[in-house]
């Protein structure tokens, strides 16, 4: 069972899926710093006034009287809707640039196609085909 898990633990795709998932840990940090320290500030000078949508809530309960979602979340129930509209836009980042990187594979793998052109058929093969198609012409 030992040298079964080895193998299945050191094939190709559950490293490279254990590649992937460390990276796109520290992809999401970028994105979520690139939403926070870049967009939100940007929305805030366009709004008039500096907007931080993590701490945009509803509470649900007349106990939560505070103004940051942190500490409301420790009087009772709220709706965090400025945090679901931050990590809405972090989605949202994150598949326009996979979108951007499937489509640039994409035209890399249309181009590697032309590139490569058929192999020219042997000379008999060449030959063979004008033979028949002469007899094929003869036979109209």
């Amino acid at each position: 069972m030992i040298k079964e898990f080895r193998e299945f633990a050191l094939k190709g795709n559950v490293m490279d899926l254990a590649i992937g998932v460390i990276i796109g840990a520290a992809f999401s940090r970028i994105v979520e710093s690139l939403v926070n320290d870049l967009f939100n500030p940007i929305l805030g000078a366009i709004t008039g006034g500096g907007i931080d949508f993590a701490n945009y809530f509803i509470p649900l309960s007349s106990n939560v009287t505070a103004t940051s979602l942190a500490q409301a979340r420790e009087q009772g129930a709220v709706l965090a809707w400025g945090n679901f509209v931050t990590v809405a836009i972090n989605f949202l980042i994150v598949a326009w640039i996979l979108f951007l990187v499937v489509k640039g594979i994409n035209r890399l793998r249309r181009e590697e196609k032309v590139e490569q052109k058929a192999p020219e058929a042997p000379a008999d093969v060449k030959l063979l085909t004008e033979i028949r198609d002469l007899l094929a012409a003869q036979r109209r």
